[in-house]
């Protein structure tokens, strides 16, 4: 608990500015809803024949799993608020909507009557008569609709819209329960907090009520307000993957080499070169092998002081596995030196641009390498679990195992892809869960290992150091084993559109740097 107060503590200006932006989706999107839902549900009122298509539209939205909603949204609003907002909209709407309906067709038709009978319009029974008494259940509505959005807001940062979202996103990806909870927590509280508020406001009644609920939409616009505080503004706009952002290896490993200082947009990395490519940011973090490089004409820049350390891609294999399955080994070394940098990144530059399967790739590379082998048709009574992080490459290499191992030996491979961060998939490796899974020596050095300042100064930043050693440490301290490395180097880097970059005379992070540092 007390390191958890102590994460609070150092970043505490971060939180209280996510904790603003939070409140600010949260606002706009449910004043919006409002504005919009609150008619919507008085005109299928008025009409009951609309009300069943209505609600259920809106049902059938609420019903639509986040993620997928966002993902319908990206190839139509790009990332950032955006694709956020519309769909906390989406969500708000259906409790809004059918409270304002369910409260006003329940208001008592004889009451209703009795007020035509004095002479009042369509319009006076609905301001003085039926809104009136519809109030405390469409407070309900808002009620449910407001806690919604609080939840729904934490995927905000999926889509670089910020919030709450971002540290519990890091936290995952980093495998780091304060940051998770850092975030968890104040998204909780405020959901509770919001609806303890709208609760006591919907209990009070006559001439209290109304005042409230006059307050209430004075706040909201308010309360909406805080997403448009302004921060700091960089010259040049940086999206970064949550896990690069935390990791020693990453962000951290920039701002000490070259102390490079950004605010920059998280989001998740497989939307990194979306964004890049829209324009809706100029830098990104990414891997040197990927496909997309080339298919959005993007520029790596330069590590001139060489704050990434090399990575060295090969399988992580738990030593049980390897004794107890003697031609695993053997089959997974068939693929070293097989895959360079340049047929590494051809292979994810089929899955990132024209969209081909990981399984035609790994097929296809099989039969270019003389590796494809037809599985033979005995019964597999032995199996493995292969497991990947969540990202192209990784699918692929996935894959070329699966079918290699399957061809080669009578083993029957299960897959555990998209695990997540590096400390998900080595979490998984060390207790059991799966068998191996490919990484690289640069993660399992600095993310995983995480030498003493001492001890890294005095080792050699070279492939074949940084290789022996993490092989080592490995064995020595988890029971691990590093196999001969497939033959490319996946360096995390830095990269902006080139067209860009040559207008600005950027080459290198260091000039990057330069860059951004003059008034």
């Amino acid at each position: 608990m007390t390191d958890f107060f102590a994460f609070i503590r150092d970043h505490a200006d971060k939180l209280l500015e996510q904790t603003l932006t939070h409140i600010g989706l949260t606002f706009v999107s449910l004043l919006v809803a409002l504005l919009i839902g609150v008619p919507l549900g008085i005109v299928i009122a008025r009409r009951p024949k609309l009300a069943g298509s209505v609600l259920g539209i809106a049902g059938v939205l609420q019903t639509i799993p986040s993620v997928a909603l966002l993902g319908f949204l990206i190839p139509l609003l790009g990332i950032g608020v955006g694709p956020a907002l519309v769909a906390l909209f989406l969500y708000a709407l259906l409790p809004i909507i059918r409270n304002t309906y369910v409260g006003i067709i329940e208001v008592n038709p004889s009451v209703k009557e009795a007020a035509r009978g004095v002479g009042m319009t369509d319009k006076q029974v609905l301001r003085k008569v039926e809104l009136p008494l519809a109030l405390p259940v469409i407070f309900a509505g808002v009620r449910t609709a407001t806690v919604i959005n609080v939840g729904v807001a934490t995927l905000a940062a999926y889509v670089a819209a910020g919030g709450l979202g971002e540290f519990i996103f890091s936290g995952i990806a980093l495998s780091n329960v304060n940051m998770m909870l850092a975030g968890a927590i104040p998204a909780a509280l405020l959901a509770v907090g919001f609806d303890s508020g709208l609760a006591r406001l919907q209990r009070l009644s006559g001439e209290k009520l109304r005042v409230g609920t006059l307050i209430f939409l004075i706040l909201v616009p308010f309360l909406s307000a805080f997403y448009l505080v302004p921060g700091r503004q960089d010259k040049l706009v940086a999206g970064f993957a949550h896990e690069f952002y935390g990791r020693a290896d990453g962000y951290p490993g920039l701002t000490k080499t070259y102390g490079l200082n950004v605010r920059p947009r998280l989001i998740d990395q497989n939307l990194m070169y979306e964004a890049i490519h829209r324009k809706q940011v100029d830098i990104i973090s990414g891997y040197s092998t990927d496909g997309r490089i080339k298919a959005y004409d993007l520029l790596v820049l330069e590590d001139n002081h060489h704050a990434f350390p090399p990575y060295d891609a090969a399988p992580v294999v738990r030593q049980t596995t390897l004794n107890r399955y003697p031609d695993l080994g053997p089959t997974l070394d068939l693929l070293t030196g097989k895959l360079t940098d340049s047929v590494m990144t051809a292979l994810n530059y089929q899955a990132d641009y024209k969209k081909q399967s990981p399984e035609a790739i790994a097929r296809q590379f099989l039969k270019q390498t003389g590796l494809d082998k037809m599985p033979e048709s005995a019964d597999r009574t032995e199996t493995i679990v292969m497991g990947s992080k969540v990202f192209t490459e990784q699918y692929i290499l996935a894959e070329i195992y699966r079918q290699l191992i399957e061809g080669h030996t009578r083993l029957r491979v299960a897959t555990r892809t998209g695990l997540g961060g590096t400390q998900i998939c080595f979490d998984a490796l060390r207790t059991g869960a799966i068998d191996f899974y490919p990484e690289y020596t640069g993660t399992g050095l600095l993310v995983i290992l995480q030498p003493s300042a001492t001890r890294l100064k005095s080792l050699p930043m070279k492939p074949d150091s940084v290789y022996q050693f993490v092989q080592q440490q490995f064995r020595e301290k988890y029971q691990l084993n590093w196999l001969k490395p497939l033959g490319f180097n996946n360096s995390y880097c830095l990269m902006m559109r080139r067209e860009q970059a040559q207008q600005l005379g950027i080459r290198s992070i260091e000039d990057l740097v330069k860059f951004l540092d003059k008034k």
